[in-house]
């Protein structure tokens, strides 16, 4: 028999061992309601009617007694601009009432985003091929590129306003003040400044890993993130810049002339969605007219279009007259890696330019083995040698050879590797070159050399610590030197760059590939841009680990990433926007992608970094061109109803479309095409200037439909040329369209089916182009087709 004592006992054990799962989790997590466009209710008020509605909204799925005190605690942002919405704490239940309220259009949980993180822009003007001083007058006016990343260090010289006219008189933003930051920080440069408290947390007591916390702040930048994208895109010319002697140049961005506008958005620890997704608003609302974003989700967790929050943001944006340029993510060279791959968006790949970083090492029998990397090392040919080791030779004791040879954090042996340097190779992912860098450092090495194909093309910046990356080709080079000297020694010597490295453009290693995960229609990423080895402004303070011994940081840094490619289409998009005010944000994209180029600085197809020839699956239609985007020839308009029928393909309802689209004359007239949904109709569905056909069947055809607008000389005729893969019969119908004026438009068909009987039709996706030309413009729309 048990008695009262022992029952008590177990009944604590119970509970203990046993969730209630009968009780409702009271857990409070950021949660952002989405309401759809504007046009309605509350979009576009003021900012405190809006509140007001949003606290009645929270006020409704409180429980019992609970006050608004309580609903005005849980609203962390408001969105009212382009759009309607909120952030607030919720529980699950109430967050699941809220999804059922008649206005809401989808409810979704607060995640962290990622951050995707001079010479670039002389080299695509080379690549042209045009006269930059001649077609650069045209560009001219106030553009102004809004920046959603990590903040600003304002005192950076990319920012000086010298030379610069008045702020535009339509701007409505803020310079936001904090502890670092005053009014006075911004000029006529640096426009507008905010910062949003909620931020990525960590695992704490009451919140899960990972999520939002509100904290303070300003829009100074701490990371150095911020000012590299915000300079990359319009800083002002920097003569005499560079990174400790490295890389010396004048520094500038795509569009020197055009102001900026900094919305800090994310930390160190990453970009909270809530507040992306209130950057935007405020953005748009500020008057910008461009967006540049250098983040995004995993591409191992991406999430549909109406729970993804700069896929939203930019939607509206979109309405509203403004491109949202966006990185592709930095998880290649794997295919369906691309982000931020939503049709409204511009999607960013990234590329090398013609410059290199070498760091030579030096082997005992003289041989000189080619690295790359970035170190200030103070050996020397005429230093004297040091010791030179695999990894598993200077092993921990007990250590397997695999980690040893990997630098596993624990697994060199400091008495051995002292004084030496160490080979180790990067047959292990986990372990990143930072690490490795760390693990032979705090091992007392006197250097490292990594044997990785991987990023090979990357250079890792080491600072002050003797570092080179080889291939796995001299790798085996260095391994046999050390198989067959009894003493083998070596020297890393300090980074030499070298310009006018051929070839390039080539695809960066690390640049997400297509297809889209959520869609392979749409043809992604768009364009490609320089993103390896990128000079630009940072925070003085950053990274002090890599500042060489003896020297003060550095006012720029070296990055590579989509990161940084996405900047360079932000300001070359300011840069044709700036000669174009009136053209809508997809006419630029497709100026921006028509023109691009496929041919690297040796007139040969531009590279993967695997060797093979890229895609558009890599590279989008091509390495961006300004120059060439200023005279496009002919462009692409894709409207607002295009996307709003993709969603309808897609598979959205009618009735969440239209909410999408906003409560004014545009969302209540509007109605789903015929045939919808259907994925197979999204190709031709939507005016894009690129084609993707996901699936062609034997003894099909897929056609497509296209419309181009004229906006060069009137009385234009342009012919169609194919570059079709072998086995692909690819008709172009009608093959020439003739323009009487500019702004006119005309309409083809493009067909596709497998030629013969198939026999030299590859499987998968081929690719190729239709160009249209007039003798003067060459207008070039890429396609993807998928033979099944």
């Amino acid at each position: 028999m048990v008695n009262r004592a022992h029952f008590v006992i177990l009944v604590l054990v119970y509970r203990l061992l046993v969730p209630l799962s009968a009780e409702p989790d009271q857990t409070r997590e950021s949660y952002v309601v989405y309401m759809g466009g504007g046009g309605g209710a509350g979009a576009g008020v003021e900012e405190e009617a809006a509140r007001a509605m949003h606290m009645e909204m929270l006020t409704s799925v409180a429980p019992a007694g609970d006050d608004q005190g309580r609903a005005a605690a849980a609203l962390t942002q408001s969105y009212h601009h382009a759009f309607q919405g909120f952030a607030a704490e919720l529980t699950e239940a109430e967050a699941a009432a809220l999804s059922g309220h008649e206005r809401v259009v989808s409810v979704f949980r607060d995640r962290a985003l990622e951050l995707h993180t001079t010479r670039s822009w002389d080299f695509l003007d080379v690549q042209s091929g045009l006269r930059s001083d001649r077609l650069g007058r045209r560009a001219s006016g106030d553009v102004i590129i809004g920046i959603v990343d990590t903040g600003v260090w304002p005192e950076s010289a990319s920012f000086s306003d010298a030379g610069m006219g008045p702020v535009p008189a339509r701007w409505r933003g803020v310079c936001m003040e904090g502890p670092d930051f005053k009014k006075s920080s911004c000029n006529k440069k640096l426009i507008g400044a905010r910062y949003y408290s909620s931020q990525p947390g960590s695992a704490s007591s009451s919140s899960a890993a990972g999520a939002v916390t509100a904290t303070g702040g300003s829009p100074r930048d701490a990371v150095g993130h911020g000012t590299h994208t915000a300079s990359t895109a319009a800083g002002a010319v920097v003569p005499g810049a560079g990174y400790y002697g490295l890389a010396r140049g004048a520094a500038k961005g795509g569009a020197p002339a055009s102001r900026v506008a900094v919305y800090k958005a994310c930390s160190l620890g990453g970009c909270a969605s809530s507040a992306v997704l209130k950057a935007i608003d405020d953005a748009v609302g500020d008057g910008v007219d461009v967006v540049s974003i250098s983040i995004g989700m995993s591409s191992a967790f991406q999430s549909d279009f109406l729970a993804d929050p700069i896929a939203l943001g930019a939607f509206h944006a979109h309405q509203r007259g403004v491109l949202v340029v966006c990185s592709g993510g930095n998880d290649g060279p794997n295919p369906y890696t691309v982000v931020n791959s939503a049709p409204w968006i511009l999607t960013v790949a990234a590329s090398s330019i013609d410059r290199s970083f070498h760091s030579t090492i030096v082997l005992g029998n003289g041989t000189l083995v080619k690295g790359i990397a970035i170190n200030f090392s103070n050996q020397s040919i005429t230093g004297g040698q040091y010791p030179l080791v695999f990894g598993p030779q200077v092993a921990g004791r007990y250590t397997p050879v695999s980690e040893a040879s990997n630098c596993y954090p624990g697994s060199l042996d400091a008495q051995k590797a002292a004084g030496k340097i160490v080979v180790c190779v990067g047959t292990d992912p986990m372990v990143s070159r930072r690490v490795k860098k760390l693990v032979a450092e705090g091992a007392g090495a006197s250097g490292l050399v990594l044997i990785d194909d991987a990023e090979k093309a990357v250079p890792f910046v080491a600072g002050g610590f003797p570092f080179s990356q080889v291939a796995t080709d001299a790798g085996a080079q260095i391994l046999e030197y050390i198989n067959s000297t009894k003493n083998p020694t070596a020297v890393i010597l300090p980074t030499e760059d070298a310009k006018d490295d051929k070839p390039a453009p080539v695809v960066a290693s690390f640049s997400a590939r297509g297809p889209g995960g959520l869609t392979e229609a749409i043809l992604k990423p768009d364009l490609m841009a320089p993103g390896v080895s990128i000079l630009a402004a940072t925070i003085p303070t950053a990274d002090k680990e890599d500042v060489p011994a003896g020297k003060n940081p550095s006012p720029f840094a070296i990055k590579s990433g989509t990161s940084m490619a996405c900047p360079h289409v932000a300001g070359a998009a300011a840069f044709v926007k700036s000669a174009h005010p009136g053209w809508s944000p997809s006419m630029i994209r497709s100026a921006l992608m028509t023109t691009a180029t496929t041919r690297n600085n040796l007139g040969q197809a531009v590279a993967s970094s695997t060797g093979a020839a890229a895609t558009g699956h890599d590279m989008g239609a091509g390495e961006i061109s300004p120059l060439r985007a200023l005279s496009p020839g002919l462009v692409f308009d894709t409207t607002t109803r295009d996307y709003l029928n993709f969603l309808c393909y897609y598979g959205y309802k009618e009735q969440l479309v239209r909410k999408l689209a906003g409560a004014g004359a545009a969302g209540a007239a509007f109605a789903c095409p015929r045939g919808a949904p259907s994925p197979d109709l999204i190709a031709s569905g939507v005016n894009y200037p690129s084609i993707s056909v996901p699936r062609l069947l034997a003894g099909r055809t897929a056609t497509v439909s296209r419309v181009a607008m004229n906006v060069g000389p009137p009385n234009a005729t342009y012919a169609a040329a194919v570059e079709a893969p072998p086995g692909l019969a690819v008709k172009v119908s009608p093959e020439r369209l003739v323009f009487s004026s500019r702004w006119t438009t005309a309409a083809y068909q493009v067909s596709f089916e497998i030629a013969g009987a198939g026999a030299g039709a590859s499987k998968g996706y081929v690719h190729g182009a239709v160009t249209w030309s007039d003798g003067a413009h060459s207008v070039r729309t890429p396609f993807a087709v998928n033979v099944i």
